[in-house]
């Protein structure tokens, strides 16, 4: 049900209410079955809509969430609306029609040239500028020149306000006067492109900008023709603008009188003739000061007939007292307004209103001269019939209209401050704001609805941030996302903003990261990088702070957007949802470009391996931090340069070295000194030398002494030369005492031991020497002293060889031995 409605006169039960019974002001009947249960809650009010390229989804909990827009989601090229559809959406956008009978409309007086000019002007595609003093009438002569150039141009005539509006919010208000995109706000260069298309004759009134500001405006809309009104005090177009100067004055002392006679009603006498003469002398003619003073003679006719005429607005109570009515006077003898009266009539005016009126210009003057919709009335007032106070208003021409609402007409405010109106503005200003908390807040009140009484609710929240610094964070805490909703994104920003400043004074901090989230969507909108990357990371500090984990997700994905479209990384090398970004941290799972070797898990023993021959370049790493000082950007090579690198190195050449003395040492598992036995094929099995054939097959035999059950430095079981382990159960580190395949021990030599022949390429059966070579085993023989300084340049590997390729052995001149002549220039 909406708020503002009485519920179900709309479905034609008047006097009715849901449950059944007349609507007495008595609460209704308690069903028979009391609910038990909890009530579920209202549905937060989420609005889904496209602003360029980006999906923004409105949400009033959490903040705003904003995403690229997906190719579904992306709304068509709008079309143009038709000409009925234009002539609806005008009806809409005019304010109110008051309640109660017709007001007789005044004819627009000596005004005949001006408009034939404006016309003539329009017609030929020139724009006007129209500057006129508030109360000069310029509203009544924009309508009726809108009226005479329907025809002129393919898109009809468009009506804007520009009341507080922007040159941006302008063109974003002609493009959907225009255009047809429901929930869509394009960006920058697609309105540019949108606006540049439309032909139409845009008459724009109460313009409150004027130099660079209204170029930018005629710049960027060539094919229509501007006619502005704006009052003398706003800055002058430019000379290159081009626009025609059209000034408006007041009227003559014949067309005030007829103004004033029709006004009244009847003919005026010689004593109220000149009274007028002098009014228009004091007034310099304006139109609106004649007309409230004929809603003066008007209220003098009324006690002329009936003296007790306004008892029941408590006329006599609430008079003030210099008032020039005298209640013992008698009722043909009520005198005519004083001539300050005539020039000010607004406190004796309003003096002789109702109530419900009187209460309404009391929240008009606390809410700055923004006067409230008809609709909210009952409720700010507390009268069911307080929405007729606005035609007692209009009536007496201390209201005038603005875009699609009223406001106080020019001087009313200063004049009713005067006498008093302004002594509980706080009071009726704290009212207004949490009434439209409330109601804006109502899932049954659309965004649009809310945006139209934008300047209303900005007005209470910039009279209630100073003072009531709550009440203002939840009226913008509420109103904020309607008018986002709205797509008045200018209304969105002022609530922003006022209710950032509150949270600030209240000391609510959540509801300040709040604020700052939004303004950062906003600004991400609109393309300001900077500022958006700003308004977000105080958000997320705050959110921090608060431990509020949502709000700082939301928060770090509109971040990373707001890095992606500025080309830089963000802070802390994360992305939005806190996880790290590829480039903002090494990633030890990242394979280099060429492909990955097989993996070995190098042994203990290979750490302490003289250093091995350079790597290849597939060789799995894990990126180090650079060391102060360091190169950003070391090359390939210089990255392979570390500790770890070293170690990884050194246990990868030590197990390739390894893996080619197993696949040899395979073949003289049996007897050496048979001559049979040291020729292995690749058809033998270890089940022939093994009689059970089990797992076990591959172990070395007890009797064999060319392969212990020890292992080895490399950790593969039968590499190591010393069969005895050490006394701590780990093989010695000692170096081998046999090079003979026998195992009789020898004595320990520098000089490695060369067999009589050599091996040429490599086959699939090692070559027999002719003599008893040396046994090829995983490592190379060890001086018999060690190096004592540590090698001075950082060790490699050498190249990887397939598993399935067999390696002939090692012989001294093509081994990695660390004996031998310059084995020291070698490690």
């Amino acid at each position: 049900m909406d708020p503002m409605n009485r519920g179900s006169e709309e479905y034609g039960h008047d006097g009715i209410d849901d449950d059944g019974s007349a609507r007495t002001g008595r609460p209704p009947r308690e069903p028979l079955t009391p609910d038990f249960g909890q009530p579920a809650p209202a549905l937060a009010r989420t609005v889904q809509l496209v602003s360029g390229d980006f999906l923004l989804t409105v949400n009033p909990v959490d903040g705003s969430e904003i995403e690229p827009c997906p190719p579904g989601e992306r709304p068509a090229a709008p079309g143009k609306r038709s000409a009925a559809d234009r002539a609806e959406l005008r009806r809409a956008s005019m304010p109110p029609v008051p309640p109660g009978p017709a007001l007789p409309r005044l004819p627009l007086l000596e005004r005949q040239e001006e408009r034939e000019r404006l016309v003539r002007l329009l017609a030929r595609g020139r724009s006007v500028r129209l500057t006129g003093p508030a109360g000069s009438g310029r509203t009544a002569l924009l309508s009726a020149v809108a009226d005479d150039c329907a025809d002129l141009a393919p898109d009809g005539v468009v009506r804007l306000s520009g009341y507080r509006r922007t040159p941006g919010e302008l063109l974003h208000d002609l493009f959907a006067a225009v255009h047809d995109a429901p929930l869509h706000r394009p960006e920058r260069a697609q309105l540019l492109e949108h606006v540049h298309e439309i032909g139409a004759v845009v008459v724009l009134d109460d313009l409150e900008f004027g130099g660079a500001a209204l170029d930018e405006l005629l710049d960027a809309t060539p094919e229509c023709a501007f006619l502005v009104a704006t009052t003398p005090d706003v800055a002058a177009p430019s000379a290159d603008s081009h626009l025609e100067e059209v000034f408006l004055g007041g009227l003559g002392r014949g067309g005030g009188l007829e103004l004033l006679e029709r006004a009244v009603g009847r003919v005026l006498d010689d004593e109220e003739a000149n009274w007028a003469g002098d009014l228009w002398f004091e007034s310099e003619g304006l139109p609106l000061r004649f007309v409230q003073a004929g809603a003066l003679l008007r209220q003098r006719d009324q006690l002329r007939a009936d003296p007790h005429a306004f008892e029941e607005n408590g006329y006599f109570v609430d008079t003030p007292v210099d008032a020039p009515f005298d209640a013992g006077a008698d009722e043909h003898d009520v005198p005519l307004p004083s001539l300050a009266d005539g020039a000010a009539p607004a406190a004796l005016l309003a003096s002789r209103l109702s109530p419900s009126a009187r209460a309404t210009l009391k929240f008009a003057v606390a809410l700055g001269g923004e006067l409230p919709h008809q609709a909210h009335l009952p409720a700010l007032v507390g009268d069911t019939h307080a929405d007729a106070a606005l035609a007692e208003l209009v009536g007496c021409a201390l209201v005038t209209p603005v875009g699609a609402h009223y406001r106080l007409a020019a001087g009313v405010r200063t004049q009713l401050e005067a006498v008093g109106y302004a002594e509980e503005a706080a009071e009726y200003a704290l009212g207004a704001a949490q009434h439209y908390a409330w109601w804006s807040g109502h899932p049954s009140v659309t965004p649009e609805r809310v945006a139209a009484e934008a300047d209303a609710v900005q007005a209470a929240l910039a009279a209630l941030v100073a003072t009531e610094s709550g009440a203002a964070v939840l009226l913008a805490r509420t109103a904020a996302p309607a008018f986002a909703g709205g797509l008045d994104w200018g209304a969105w920003e002022r609530a922003l903003r006022s209710g950032q400043e509150a949270a600030r004074n209240a000391g609510e901090v959540a509801e300040e990261a709040y604020f700052h989230h939004e303004l950062g969507i906003l600004a991400l909108c609109g393309g300001q990088l900077d500022r958006a990357r700003a308004e977000l990371e105080a958000s997320i500090g705050l959110r921090g702070a608060l431990a509020d984990k949502r709000g700082m997700i939301s928060g770090r994905r509109a971040l990373a957007l707001v890095a992606d479209r500025s080309g830089g990384a963000l802070p802390g090398g994360r992305t939005a949802a806190g996880e790290e970004v590829p480039d903002a941290r090494y990633e030890k799972s990242a394979s280099p470009p060429g492909g990955i070797p097989a993996t070995f898990t190098p042994s203990a023993a290979a750490f302490s391996r003289p250093a091995p021959p350079p790597e290849p370049e597939t060789l799995v790493t894990s990126r180090a931090t650079p060391a102060p000082g360091a190169s950003p950007a070391p090359s390939r090579r210089s990255v392979l340069s570390g500790t770890r690198r070293n170690l990884v190195a050194a246990g990868a050449g030590a197990l390739l070295v390894a893996v080619l003395g197993t696949v040899v040492t395979l073949g003289a598992t049996s007897d050496n000194n048979d001559p049979q036995n040291d020729k292995v094929t690749t058809e033998q099995s270890a089940k022939e030398d093994r009689d059970d054939g089990g797992l076990t097959a591959d172990e070395p035999r007890e009797d064999s002494t060319n392969r212990p059950g020890t292992p080895g430095e490399d950790g593969v079981t039968g590499t190591s030369d010393d069969p005895t382990p050490s006394d701590s159960g780990k093989p010695s580190d000692k170096p081998s005492e046999s090079d003979e395949p026998s195992g009789t021990p020898s004595k320990p030599s520098d000089k490695p031991t060369k067999p009589t022949d050599k091996p040429t390429k490599p086959t699939d059966k090692p070559t027999k020497p002719t003599d008893k070579p040396t046994k090829p085993t995983d490592k190379p023989t060890p001086p018999t002293t060690p190096p004592t300084t540590p090698p001075t340049t950082p060790p490699t590997t050498p190249p990887t060889t397939p598993p399935d390729e067999e390696s002939p052995p090692t012989s001294p001149d093509n081994s990695n031995s660390a004996s031998g002549p310059g084995a020291e220039d070698r490690i």
